[in-house]
């Protein structure tokens, strides 16, 4: 992904190992020089990802090259096809790399690939008000920007799958757990969202897929959730993650200061007030069944990173105590 640091942090991990020749191999189907050096990143669940530095006629070349160990080739050219929309209507994102012959993807070791520049900036892990506000406009742009893209991709993580993976853990779970899972889902049931907007959502922009330099955002990473889903959703989501306090309540100062940010971007319509709160929880149920399922039922790969489970079941806790506040805060 264009840029200099060294310390960015991918929610990705490495499940298929890459040696020197085959990388050397694989890159004299570009037109990006000779490979200089390659790292394998470990920070998170779902792909391969490795940064990868060339030089050609004496400049270095930085990017990233993820190997796709969750989507087959077929689904593929949607995501990169995304990604170039968006960096080509200014929304800070990385452009894929189309090799000598014009094409984004590539197969490696028999599974879907691409090369994409290397965004400059490092991720954070505190946010304050002025991140939540210059991302809550960036994550408007997005949506904004998506109304022009006219691909459609069904969300793989929405409420069919929350239903088949509470089912795998059945078994796992403790008794209180499951019957959170169950309430809520049957909550999210009778709730109807027929009436609210829809649009290109990334569904996954946590703190590790957002990059910063000089205190600006630089860039939106890690599209392979992208789909075509509830825009409020997407905007709960997000929140959920940059907004939180430490008993991962939400810090309405901070949630102001996005909302209000966005709301600039892309106006919110009169019923996404109402289901404002419903969608904070829906956002948290999803990233707890996630957790879970990567918990009891683990990949395989050279490096991986779990993530703690607990921390979204307080959150969607919380958001369930917390409605009538969520409400009071809406946008200005």
């Amino acid at each position: 992904m264009p840029a200099n640091s060294t310390n960015q942090v991918f929610i990705m991990s490495v499940y298929t190992t890459i040696e020197e020749d085959e990388l050397k191999t694989f890159l004299e189907r570009y037109d990006v020089g000779e490979l200089v050096s390659y790292q394998g990143i470990s920070a998170g669940i779902e792909n391969t990802n490795y940064f990868v530095n060339t030089q050609k006629d004496g400049i270095e070349k930085n990017f990233v090259l993820t190997i796709f160990e969750s989507h087959d080739a077929e689904e593929m050219p949607y995501f990169l096809n995304l990604m170039a929309h968006l960096n080509e209507h200014n929304v800070p994102s990385a452009h894929p790399i189309a090799d000598k012959q014009g094409v984004m993807l590539q197969d490696l070791k028999n599974k879907p690939a691409a090369l994409v520049q290397k965004l400059q900036g490092s991720s954070i892990t505190e946010t304050t008000t002025d991140h939540c506000q210059k991302l809550g406009k960036a994550l408007g742009d997005l949506h904004t920007a998506g109304l022009s893209f006219n691909e459609h991709q069904d969300n793989t993580r929405g409420p069919h799958w929350w239903h088949d993976t509470t089912a795998l853990l059945e078994n796992k779970l403790s008794p209180g757990d499951l019957e959170i899972l169950h309430e809520e889902m049957h909550f999210q049931a009778s709730q109807s969202k027929a009436d609210i907007p829809r649009g290109l959502i990334h569904a996954d922009l946590f703190r590790d897929n957002a990059l910063w330099h000089n205190n600006e955002l630089s860039g939106i990473i890690d599209f392979y959730f992208a789909s075509t889903d509830v825009l409020l959703y997407d905007v709960a989501v997000t929140v959920n993650d940059w907004c939180n306090a430490e008993d991962g309540s939400l810090d309405f100062s901070k949630v102001s200061s996005f909302l209000n940010a966005y709301h600039q971007a892309r106006t919110f319509t009169g019923n996404e007030k109402t289901l404002w709160p419903v969608m904070l929880r829906a956002g948290a149920l999803r990233f707890w069944l996630s957790r879970l399922y990567a918990v009891h039922f683990p990949k395989e790969g050279e490096m991986t990173h779990q993530k703690d489970p607990n921390e979204f079941k307080t959150i969607l806790l919380k958001r369930r105590q917390q409605t009538e506040e969520i409400l009071s805060h809406w946008v200005s």
